[in-house]
């Protein structure tokens, strides 16, 4: 089948938090500006998955409703032919999303007053889960090398040691940085975690979404003893644009953890469509994701060649995993604030550097999934924002 990844759907009026978000900083903006920041695609749904929903809503009734012993298949099929791991059945626990989990997992492994530890720049819920309930982030800033970023292990290892540090969450690949982690690194983290009693949340979301040329190791296929020290977090929302569906497992392999997880967490059951359309994309998905992942990395040497022939002041890390690319701009000179108001102005609507931390600061996030002559439109957005800046 031959996918589409030209056709750019009409979100403006339909409460999609990226275009409200834009709105609000430029109410005047342009009808036909496109922001690339909040993860989600402006591609349209697998028709595998529109398809099949459709099916389902001529049959079935939308009550209440829990996961079938075909979408656990689903999501256990898809995780042993994908990732090379495959979760027994009583390892699942299901929550609406990645995010809540997490404030979930910070909730029950932790008390007030303990430290939550995390590599950064990094995704800034995983310091609000922290933060907000009274918990303490502990930063392990990635060192720069180059176009990417390699882990401190001595500092984390520092970190780890420290009495107060109870749980370690892992962004796999990372986000905003576009790091996949070798299988060395995962098996050194994950060491040094159980030596010193600290459980691992690995989040995977993104762990589907790998540009040609790189390949993801998932955690789930670390020895078992790694496993059991950790919680691994995926979810069909970014590989196949279903994040409204609200729809994640959790993987919990040492039985205590779980019911710890389960006695003393809030998991609701998800609603119908949301474990329908998990089931519909890691069933049938698999050909619409290959196709969109060659259509990432065209999108990726698009960025590249451009800005190196017309902005060199912008520098884009490599990006292996996500379709999230960090752009260096700190060549700009800009401070945060002007190079924030700069490209508002411009009407570029990337996510901030800064929200992922203060290494962050300088840089900017583009989301590439999204139609090619998109891209290009920004591109060329940009292109003028740095002659502006030039001037």
């Amino acid at each position: 089948m031959v996918y589409d990844f030209t056709t750019l759907p009409d979100r403006w009026n339909a409460g999609a938090f990226k275009y409200e978000e834009m709105k609000h900083k430029k109410p005047d903006v342009a009808r036909d500006a496109v922001p690339l920041s909040v993860a989600d695609m402006e591609f349209l749904n697998p028709p595998e998955v529109v398809e099949g929903l459709k099916a389902y809503l001529d049959h079935n009734v939308l009550g209440y409703t829990g996961p079938t012993e075909a979408y656990y298949a689903a999501v256990q099929g898809w995780m042993e032919r994908r990732h090379g791991f495959r979760p027994e059945k009583d390892w699942f626990i299901t929550s609406p999303g990645i995010v809540p989990a997490l404030y979930e997992l910070v909730k029950t492994l932790t008390d007030p007053g303990d430290g939550v530890l995390m590599l950064s720049p990094v995704y800034h819920p995983f310091r609000f889960s922290a933060q907000e309930q009274g918990r303490e982030a502990l930063f392990c800033p990635l060192i720069e090398r180059g176009r990417t970023y390699d882990i401190d292990f001595d500092r984390f290892e520092k970190l780890c040691a420290e009495q107060r540090t109870k749980l370690f969450l892992l962004c796999s690949p990372h986000n905003p940085v576009g790091r996949i982690w070798r299988r060395e690194e995962l098996l050194r983290l994950s060491e040094i975690c159980l030596k010193n009693n600290v459980v691992m949340v690995a989040d995977e979301i993104h762990g589907d979404l790998i540009l040609p040329g790189y390949t993801f190791v998932s955690l789930g296929t670390l020895p078992e003893r790694y496993v059991k020290n950790a919680v691994i977090c995926t979810a069909p929302s970014k590989t196949f644009n279903l994040a409204g569906m609200q729809c994640s497992n959790l993987f919990v392999a040492d039985e205590g953890l779980r019911e710890k997880l389960k006695k003393e967490g809030h998991y609701p059951t998800l609603t119908a469509l949301g474990y329908e359309s998990c089931r519909l994309a890691y069933t049938h998905g698999a050909p619409w994701l290959d196709a969109l992942r060659t259509v990432l990395g065209e999108n990726k040497r698009l960025v590249e060649t451009y800005l190196a022939e017309h902005i060199p002041e912008i520098r884009p890390f490599e990006l292996m995993g996500t379709y999230l690319m960090w752009l260096d701009c700190r060549g700009l000179g800009l401070d945060k604030d002007a190079l924030e108001k700069a490209m508002v102005e411009g009407e570029l609507f990337f996510d901030e550097g800064y929200i992922f931390g203060q290494e962050g600061a300088g840089f900017e996030r583009l989301n590439l999934a999204c139609p090619a002559r998109v891209v290009q439109k920004a591109l060329e957005k940009l292109k003028a924002v740095a002659e502006r800046v030039r001037k």
